[in-house]
């Protein structure tokens, strides 16, 4: 009778425990396909939540990157034409929204000629001058904005400078990018390591830096994040994306998402995070070891490569409210299935679940989400680098 009850007791607890596990995980919503079609001739299948809607809203462009609002209430975006090292990236200035139609009329050439660019952001100064700025690989540049410029009304300002050698992607680095954000009357400027994993020489690589608007009293905010490509400051705080070394397997290193903390070391090349937890690269031991590095805020899948981001607040009273979307770019080795896909993250880190997938369909690439513009109520922007395609995600009609 005893062993009878003890066991039933034990599946009891067992049963508890597992709602109790089930209460944490945040709930996901059922994905339906919805048909794309480009004017290129393509058409295929992304997945989302039934009440949504996907629409491609610019194409024709290359490798289309992040995106910034102006003063004046107009969009920009960046675009880094290819892979490689070039001197052939542009920002675009899109204006002449249709509703009707869910296009921009017009997509001008704002800046031409550039090296890598990869994000820009505004702000304006005491004075009441807005500028903008531009994170090229080799140099930060600002440019002085009036409402409705289609060309900067200045020649740029140089307000910093940062390491533009490094080893080809062949060899697993150099990041290329350089990334933006504003906020508390501070400029946060991230740059990546010069390898998939090494010792840097240079302080300023694998690292976050934060200086005035006018470039001055620069200094190191965080360091030992290998490629922070999303940076977003949202009450009071600095949001990053970051990347993880690759010689550590198919599973680990997790992709990770932090609220940045000043002067914080997070640990690369020395300490990846694998499951949430901090881990030791026996690469590269330390004798202070990994125990000081920072909790993630949340995480992803190894390799998937979390780039840009966007915040939804409660206000919106939506299904996004109250979390981020994530763009997870994708992983370079297809067969991991990491990645290709928009997700959700909740205002405390738990995931939320997937909320676009479908970009690698049978081992095919059909785009590679990289940033997120919230524009409304369950409605948003994102950018499809691979494609050179903008798509607008809105509530079903």
């Amino acid at each position: 009778m005893i062993p009878v009850l003890v066991s039933a007791l034990r599946a009891a607890a067992a049963a508890t425990a597992l709602l109790a596990g089930a209460a944490l995980a945040a709930p996901t919503t059922a994905l339906t396909p919805h048909p794309v079609k480009l004017d290129d001739g393509r058409s295929f299948n992304l997945n989302l939540p039934a009440n949504l809607d996907i629409v491609p809203v610019v194409q024709g462009l290359k490798r289309v990157r992040f995106f910034a609002r102006s003063p004046d209430g107009r969009l920009f975006v960046t675009d880094m034409h290819d892979l490689s090292d070039n001197k052939l990236g542009r920002v675009y200035a899109l204006d002449g929204w249709d509703e009707k139609t869910e296009r921009y009329t017009k997509v001008s050439v704002y800046l031409d000629k550039l090296r890598n660019p990869n994000s820009v952001a505004f702000h304006t100064d005491p004075a009441g001058q807005s500028w903008l700025y531009l994170a090229n690989t080799d140099k930060l540049l600002r440019y002085r904005y009036r409402n409705g410029d289609l060309k900067p009304s200045s020649e740029p300002e140089a307000l910093a400078s940062f390491p533009d050698y490094g080893l080809s992607y062949k060899y697993g680095g150099w990041h290329l990018t350089r990334t933006l954000a504003f906020g508390g009357g501070k400029l946060y400027v991230s740059v990546g390591s010069s390898c998939n994993a090494c010792v840097e020489k240079e302080d300023v690589r694998a690292a976050i830096l934060q200086m005035n608007p006018d470039g001055s009293s620069r200094r190191i905010y965080a360091s030992g994040l290998r490629n922070a490509v999303g940076l977003l400051y949202r009450d009071g705080k600095l949001l990053a994306t970051n990347q993880g070394s690759d010689h550590l397997g198919d599973q680990k290193p997790d992709e990770t998402m932090f609220v940045v903390q000043d002067g914080a070391d997070y640990g690369w090349p020395y300490c990846y995070y694998s499951n949430g937890k901090v881990a030791a690269d026996p690469k590269f031991p330390r004798k202070s070891g990994c125990a000081n590095a920072p909790k993630t805020f949340s995480y992803f899948p190894s390799h998937a490569s979390a780039l840009g981001f966007g915040w939804f607040p409660a206000s919106d009273n939506g299904q996004l409210r109250d979390e981020y979307v994530v763009a997870l770019h994708g992983a370079s080795k297809l067969a991991l299935n990491h990645g290709y896909r928009l997700v959700r993250v909740k205002a405390d880190g738990r995931s939320g679940g997937d909320l676009v997938t479908g970009f690698l369909a049978n081992g095919k690439v059909l785009g590679r989400p990289c940033d997120v513009l919230r524009t409304g109520r369950d409605s948003f922007l994102f950018t499809d680098d691979k494609s050179g395609v903008i798509y607008r995600v809105r509530p079903k009609r």
